[in-house]
């Protein structure tokens, strides 16, 4: 994989599979740009693979204006997760979730398109989820935000296809990052029992395969949609499930 020359921007770049997939863009030669609402976290982030910093709060739409247009391989990562149920999600967290994970990819997007039109490339690559796919109790906002991100990028694939411009999206199930992490606490805490029974009795449950993802491999897909061979592959949802959905 040679992205020399290529300009590549990351979204919630500061950790978890956004961290990997920055590390992965760079190490293929792609000039890497780390957005992630932790200054902190994206200078470290940055200065680990030779990557330039950005902090914005994608929650604002004046921050994606910081950010900048000649991108070639645009990676939307960045979310968020509440669980609760239906008539006790708090509102402002659901509608926080959609301006996060479904309106900035939207502008980003389209902040990034004209630029790929004039090159004849692009690669865009949305991180979604098995909740594009598929539903799970107590994530409203979160399975509606996801399968939004899917209608987004089904769009921008048919549209980008007469420019060189592919859009697909990765459908990991749970992944080995902070947020998961968190989740697995919280859920033994509530139900009074350990994270390993969290883990296979509760998350991975629907999954034949009882593990969680490593970053790395979600990163590994990523980087595939961008190289020589996936010119082809657009509108895709390429599952990394461990077979829910087969189940």
């Amino acid at each position: 994989m040679d992205l020399s020359g290529r300009a590549a921007l990351v979204t919630g770049g500061g950790s978890g599979i956004g961290r990997a997939c920055a590390a992965a863009l760079a190490a293929a030669g792609a000039e890497v740009h780390v957005v992630d609402v932790d200054a902190e976290k994206a200078k470290t982030v940055a200065a680990a693979i030779g990557a330039v910093a950005h902090t914005a709060d994608l929650a604002d739409p004046d921050a994606i204006d910081t950010l900048p247009r000649a991108i070639d391989v645009l990676v939307n990562n960045a979310g968020l997760q509440h669980v609760a149920p239906l008539h006790e999600f708090p509102p402002e967290r659901f509608a926080l979730m959609q301006q996060v994970m479904v309106t900035a990819p939207f502008l980003l997007i389209r902040r990034v398109l004209p630029h790929m039109y004039a090159t004849g490339w692009g690669r865009v690559v949305n991180i979604s989820s098995v909740h594009g796919l598929r539903a799970s109790a107590y994530k409203s906002a979160y399975v509606t935000a996801k399968h939004a991100l899917e209608g987004l990028s089904k769009v921008t694939a048919i549209e980008g296809a007469p420019h060189g411009v592919t859009s697909n999206c990765v459908n990991p199930g749970y992944v080995r990052t902070p947020m998961v992490e968190g989740q697995i606490q919280d859920q033994a805490a509530a139900h009074g029992v350990s994270p390993d029974d969290v883990l296979s009795d509760v998350l991975l449950t629907r999954a034949p395969l009882k593990r969680l993802l490593e970053p790395e491999e979600v990163a590994a897909a990523a980087l595939w949609l961008c190289g020589p061979h996936t010119g082809s592959v657009t509108g895709a949802s390429l599952p990394l499930d461990g077979g829910w959905g087969a189940s």
